[in-house]
């Protein structure tokens, strides 16, 4: 009788024993299933689909954990909202943006200025230039200036030359200069014209008397002899130029402006220029003309800036730095450079919601300048758009196909194009452009400040390993959104 009592205490006990694990194996198969795992959940979480990598979205996981691919753990995806302002809308988790870093930055209205710092050199004041041409025919008997960019002052003599009209003229002049009658006095001053004519000034007339046939050049200005045309015994003709003497006590600089940002720049535009060689030194000057050409290799135009030289310290040919401080234009939404997203000719931003919702928005640029941009369409001002991390937001709204839906296309030439961009990563442009400032406030980029994810208990546990792809291949595949 007790035998029997013991067997049937064990039968008894082996039959809760066992309604117990299957009780266990239900819950805790309902704890790993997750609360997404339904169209919903007591808590109302959104559904989580399945669980993929930002870097790979093909692959999908049927469990979260490690990526094989890259040293970061799966990000879920969650279903799509049913109403229709979810319809564009990426829910990334609090995990996943302090992992990846996500940052923002406020748009803030303003004006982008358009003081600019371009290269330009220094060059030659042409309109100090003089040329020494041969007013006849004849012979350069003696060259007083050898060599180009000799300094050379008003009045010094720079060349002896033989000519047989200017001879014959001369001697002519001085065999009336003894004449005493009206008649022989009218034929002096007529033959006096004629030296003038042929080239003579009054020093070489009044030199005449001391026999000497050869005629000396003088300079006419101060200033460097830029070009040397001519030697020593060389035979030349009316007309031709001999020498050029240029002028030093102005100079110009001319600066490559981008031609996108010309705008604001004219006549009269204040401009200030360093040079490496007088380092802390600064010179003031003024754009006198915004020369009508654009550099067809480098998309340039050049500004034409006067700059005074007194000291004659600034030399053609000098590398320059000059910054011009143009007219502000009007106010539009300005925010920093890293966050535009371009992909071809199109050109988006990731606007932050809140709460871990994010928002693709399109928007059209303008100029840039100082690290930030203008944004003419899209944006109207306080918005917080993402400056870091967006490329893991971006993928989830290209799998999403909040992408597609941000404007429709205009024509099928542009659908495909559209298509062909809508997976390529999306990379920040870099911008160039000079050491400006803006008249807006400085914009300040700050974390996205999310709730911290929920501690692991001893019921879910991280995974050690990675989980499995939902496809049942041995290897890493896509199988599609």
């Amino acid at each position: 009788m007790i035998r029997l009592n013991s067997i049937a205490v064990r039968i008894a006990a082996g039959v809760v024993a066992a309604a117990l694990i299957a009780a266990f194996a239900y819950w805790l198969g309902s704890r790993q299933a997750g609360p997404g795992t339904g169209p919903g959940n007591a808590e109302g979480k959104p559904e989580i689909l399945y669980w993929y990598d930002p870097m790979v979205p093909d692959t999908h996981f049927d469990k979260p954990g490690k990526s094989p691919f890259m040293d970061m753990q799966l990000v879920p995806k969650y279903a799509a909202g049913a109403g229709a302002d979810d319809a564009d809308i990426v829910r990334v988790p609090a995990a996943t943006l302090q992992n990846v870093g996500v940052r923002t930055a406020r748009v803030e209205p303003g004006h982008l200025s358009a003081e600019i710092t371009v290269p330009g050199s220094i060059a030659w004041d042409l309109r100090l230039a003089h040329t020494v041409s041969a007013r006849t025919d004849g012979v350069i008997a003696r060259l007083l200036v050898r060599a180009p960019y000799e300094p050379v002052q008003a009045g010094q003599p720079l060349a002896e030359v033989l000519a047989p009209e200017w001879s014959a003229a001369a001697q002519e002049y001085l065999a009336l200069g003894r004449a005493e009658s009206a008649d022989a006095r009218a034929l002096r001053a007529a033959a006096r014209n004629r030296l003038l004519v042929l080239g003579m000034d009054e020093a070489q007339i009044r030199s005449l008397g001391s026999g000497n046939p050869r005629l000396l050049l003088r300079a006419p200005v101060d200033g460097v002899v830029g070009t040397l045309d001519v030697r020593e015994g060389q035979r030349v003709q009316a007309g031709m130029p001999l020498l050029t003497i240029t002028g030093l006590d102005s100079v110009w600089l001319e600066a490559a402006i981008p031609q996108a940002q010309a705008e604001g720049i004219g006549p009269g535009t204040p401009a200030k220029v360093s040079v490496s060689a007088l380092p802390g030194e600064t010179f003031e000057g003024h754009v006198e003309a915004l020369l009508p050409d654009i550099d067809a290799a480098t998309r340039t135009q050049r500004a034409r800036v006067v700059l005074d030289n007194p000291a004659h310290r600034l030399a053609p040919g000098m590398y320059a730095e000059v910054t011009f401080s143009g007219a502000a234009g009007p106010a539009h939404p300005l925010l920093p450079d890293e966050a535009l997203i371009t992909t071809g000719a199109d050109a988006r931003v990731i606007v932050a919601e809140g709460e871990g919702r994010f928002r693709p928005v399109r928007v059209t640029t303008g100029r840039s300048a100082g690290g930030r941009t203008e944004i003419l369409h899209g944006l109207h001002g306080g918005e917080r758009v993402v400056v870091s991390g967006q490329f893991m937001i971006d993928s989830e709204a290209s799998l999403s196909g909040a992408l597609e839906r941000l404007s429709p296309p205009t024509d099928a030439a542009h659908a495909e194009s559209h298509d062909q961009h809508m997976h390529m990563p999306a990379d920040t442009p870099a911008e160039g452009k000079g050491h400006s400032n803006a008249d807006a406030p400085a914009t300040h980029a700050d974390h996205v400040h999310e709730p911290a994810p929920p501690a692991h208990d001893g019921a879910h546990p991280p995974p050690a390993h990675a989980p499995e792809e939902t496809s049942g291949h041995d290897h890493p595949q896509g199988s599609g959104p």
